[in-house]
């Protein structure tokens, strides 16, 4: 009995050990809790508007839609644009300082009257990025200036003009076409170049018979009426297709082309810079729009605003955007074309990209290429 009792004890004060011992282990501390990390801070891009307003069918909302598509597809960006109140280079000036002063470090700006403009900030604002379309950097004197923080990028305008001119060629009934341009400054020339080429090319090698009657240019990017008038001038000596590359100037075309459209006369414009076929709708859901020679003014800003992003930012280059880039051409949708036309207009631009077609981009070399 005493050794039972012994054992008995020790097995009581045994357990207790072990209870006692549990009850002192303390619990396990709760996981902490993760803090989600903040989002990336937005990369900010401004725009300054050239002449006109930013859904003005050409350059500005170009240049526009291509910083939306941006934000759209990489959701890392803040965009403003505005609109200054002049078209002076101070004026241009002073909407990129007031763009930087709310911390905007890529700033576009598209058009070559702000060739001096970005030239002055380029140096006053060391540190933004600037993207400057259709023009390059210089003092007032066109001798370019580099700045490692500004990239210039122009066009082979040449090449879009040139497959409007055949697909002018190919649709004309009258046989007669027209050319508006604005201000005689190299990229109109160079679209004008270009459609005189594609004409001839059509003339020559499709068996078109086309004769381009008139060829102008009006002097500005903004006398919508004087657009009206040239154009009435030209419709009314029976062209039937009046490619302009005239800024608001075109305007006025389109809507001398638009009024004829309403009465019922086959008259067409050939658009610029951007798709213009919404530009050129009338009441019954048609368009005067034939084409548009574009600059793919939107790929210009989505890819230099990408590339300061990526750190692969050209500062310092003139770059030039061509037909093999994606840089120019002609709308991916042609209501007002025939499948034969698009077809023809695709292999000539083949033959482009293939170097078997050298399209002339200037005068010299467009009378070359007549002979």
């Amino acid at each position: 009995m005493k050794k039972s009792l012994a054992l008995l004890l020790v097995l009581v004060m045994a357990l207790s050990l072990v209870v006692g011992c549990a009850q002192q282990t303390p619990a396990p501390a709760p996981a902490p809790t993760e803090t989600p990390a903040p989002a990336p801070e937005k990369v900010k891009v401004g725009m300054v508007t050239d002449s006109g307003t930013i859904d003005d069918k050409s350059f500005n909302q170009g240049t526009w839609e291509g910083i939306l598509k941006y934000k759209s597809d990489k959701n890392t960006i803040e965009e403003k644009y505005l609109q200054p109140t002049g078209e002076q280079p101070t004026d241009y000036v002073n909407a990129i300082n007031d763009l930087v002063d709310t911390g905007y470090n890529i700033i576009v700006t598209p058009g070559f009257k702000f060739e001096t403009a970005v030239n002055e900030a380029a140096t006053t604002h060391a540190d933004t990025t600037f993207v400057l379309i259709d023009g390059s950097t210089h003092n007032g004197d066109f001798n370019f200036v580099k700045h490692d923080n500004v990239v210039s990028v122009f066009f082979n305008e040449h090449e879009a003009g040139f497959l409007a001119g055949i697909a002018s060629a190919l649709s004309t009934k009258s046989g007669k076409l027209g050319f508006v341009g604005g201000m005689e400054i190299p990229p109109v020339q160079r679209f004008g170049w270009g459609f005189k080429a594609g004409v001839a090319y059509a003339n020559k090698t499709l068996g078109t018979k086309a004769e381009i009657v008139d060829y102008l240019y009006q002097g500005t990017f903004n006398d919508v009426p004087a657009g009206q008038t040239l154009a009435a001038g030209m419709y009314n000596k029976g062209v039937d297709i009046i490619f302009h590359a005239a800024g608001g100037v075109g305007v006025g075309v389109f809507n001398e082309a638009k009024q004829r459209a309403e009465k019922g006369e086959k008259v067409f414009v050939v658009g610029v810079d951007v798709d213009q076929y919404a530009a050129g709708e009338i009441s019954n859901g048609s368009s005067v729009t034939l084409t548009s020679a574009m600059k793919r003014i939107d790929v210009a800003a989505y890819n230099y605003i990408d590339a300061k992003i990526n750190g692969t930012f050209p500062g310092g280059e003139i770059i030039t955007l061509t037909l093999a880039d994606n840089g120019v051409g002609l709308p991916e949708k042609n209501p007002n074309l025939t499948d034969d036309t698009i077809a023809k207009v695709e292999a000539a631009k083949q033959e482009i990209l293939s170097g078997k077609i050298t399209v002339p981009g200037t005068q010299e070399a467009l009378d070359a290429f007549l002979k």
